[in-house]
């Protein structure tokens, strides 16, 4: 290889700075599951100790607060998944139309913009204003990051390929949640010393961060497909996607779709409201060690994900990996839900699951659509997961009560929201499976092995990736035209 864009360091220098693109975004996430008690605390508290009906041997403290509802609280996460269920499709489409780069800046300067004015919504404490300041930026928020996302995965599928694929989404995906383990190690902290506000507007520097590593990415990625011929080839290609291709896509790829979103409706509306969880159920624990204990999620996956990726990539069977993920999460909420063992056991457990799970499907998309469309792919595979989130977020605001959060919310009410995610959970092993018998009548892609698979590390000839797009449209039903 003589060109630099052919040689490995090249492909890693891409992929470093592709990574940076969402750890900032990811930090400010997950602030208010952090900061939980802040924002459903009293608006004017005296910090006097008050005796807990429920069990007269103990106080508690009241906590100043933003003073939202349990029910606005999961609101903040709702719209965030609404807004992305609704923008990724279209900005999948954009970006197959338009290129990585117009997405890149795009959805990188709506994450800061929407951090800002969420940030800039704490000021208004107490007033009519509060809230819909706060959604609004939470509303831009979501359209960046949901989309930046794709972005992100669309850069990875081009650079890497064969065995490395796996290991470059692991490597993504733990840079992200590098910054969702560092919001929950370093932002109750931050806010005990300098306040709500200026934690949020922190974040938003931290997305900054990102818009800067989205210019670098963008003249790497530029130069990089220059120098291997192939800008105005995927140009031309472009040109050529439609929103009617969405019609090409096989029940392979919406079974992974369904999959991801039922395994996710597990995930992220737990994360949420895992703290308050832990602080409700379980004795003798603050806000600190409860968001730390809440965080082991993401430390799991920031540890394993890189590893993961590779044994994925080394082993094959995504497709079998998908359904252990969900079989083997199965007993985490069970846990939660019935007993009273410690809760950081089940965090890890969790993590573990969670790590396998994203290494596993998320790399699939690629194999089971072509090249040209896959930011419309993705896009779509973003929105459904988005709409699940969304639904289930609602569901457990409803669940966990209207009133304010300022005393323990009743262990049967967290019980009832366990039932709910082992739910989702139990509809995820369902598609799985389904997916994996229909992958097996088409040619077991996805569970192919090492040794069956035909890989290629890089893409520096067109003979080692996968068609810009399908030769062979009216063969797209039954699958065999998009196989590796």
């Amino acid at each position: 290889m003589t060109e630099p864009a052919e040689k490995a360091y090249y492909r890693f220098l891409v992929l470093f700075f592709n990574c940076l693109l969402t750890f900032g975004s990811y930090f400010c996430f997950d602030i208010p599951s952090v900061l939980q008690d802040q924002f459903q605390g009293n608006l004017n508290c005296t910090n006097t100790p008050v005796t807990n009906g429920t069990s007269p041997n103990t106080t508690e403290v009241c906590v100043e607060g933003l003073g939202m509802t349990p029910q606005e609280y999961n609101l903040l996460y709702a719209i965030y998944a609404w807004t992305n269920a609704v923008v990724v499709i279209m900005a999948g489409f954009l970006i197959d139309k338009l290129g990585n780069r117009f997405g890149v800046f795009l959805f990188s300067f709506l994450t800061v913009l929407g951090s800002a004015i969420f940030a800039l919504g704490s000021h208004f404490k107490g007033t009519p204003a509060l809230l819909p300041l706060m959604l609004t930026g939470r509303l831009l928020f979501g359209s960046g990051n949901g989309s930046l996302t794709i972005v992100q995965n669309r850069i990875t599928a081009f650079w890497f390929r064969g065995k490395e694929l796996a290991l470059a989404f692991g490597l993504t995906l733990a840079f992200s949640r590098l910054g969702s383990v560092l919001n929950f190690f370093l932002t109750q902290r931050f806010e005990a010393d300098f306040g709500m506000q200026w934690t949020l507007w922190g974040g938003t520097l931290l997305c900054a961060l990102g818009f800067l590593s989205a210019i670098t990415v963008s003249a790497l990625d530029k130069v990089g497909m220059k120098q291997l011929g192939l800008d105005g080839a995927i140009q031309e290609e472009s040109r050529k996607v439609r929103i009617q291709d969405v019609r090409l896509l096989s029940l392979r790829y919406w079974l992974l779709v369904i999959t991801i979103m039922f395994f996710y409706n597990g995930i992220f509306p737990f994360i949420a409201d895992a703290s308050k969880f832990i602080q409700d159920k379980y004795d003798g624990y603050d806000q600190k060690e409860a968001a730390y204990i809440a965080g082991a999620v993401y430390d799991s996956s920031l540890v394993l994900s890189a590893t993961v990726g590779i044994l994925i990539d080394y082993i094959g069977l995504r497709g079998v990996f998908a359904v252990l993920c969900a079989v083997l999460t199965l007993p985490v909420f069970g846990l939660l839900a019935f007993t009273f063992v410690p809760p950081l056991i089940c965090t890890i457990w969790l993590g573990v699951t969670y790590s396998f799970a994203a290494a596993s499907m998320w790399p699939s998309i690629p194999l089971v659509v072509p090249q040209a469309t896959l930011g419309t792919a993705m896009g779509l595979a973003t929105s459904v997961q988005m709409i699940g989130i969304g639904v289930s977020n609602l569901v457990v605001g409803q669940i966990l009560g209207t009133k304010s959060s300022d005393a323990k919310i009743p262990l049967w009410r967290w019980q009832r929201m366990m039932i709910f995610m082992l739910a989702n959970t139990i509809g995820c092993i369902a598609t799985a499976t389904a997916l994996n018998f229909v992958d097996h009548r088409q040619g077991g892609t996805l569970n192919k092995t090492t040794k069956r698979s035909a890989s290629a590390a890089a893409p520096p000839a067109e003979t080692d990736r996968e068609p810009l797009v399908r030769e062979e449209r009216e063969g797209c039903g039954d699958g065999k035209a998009e196989e590796d």
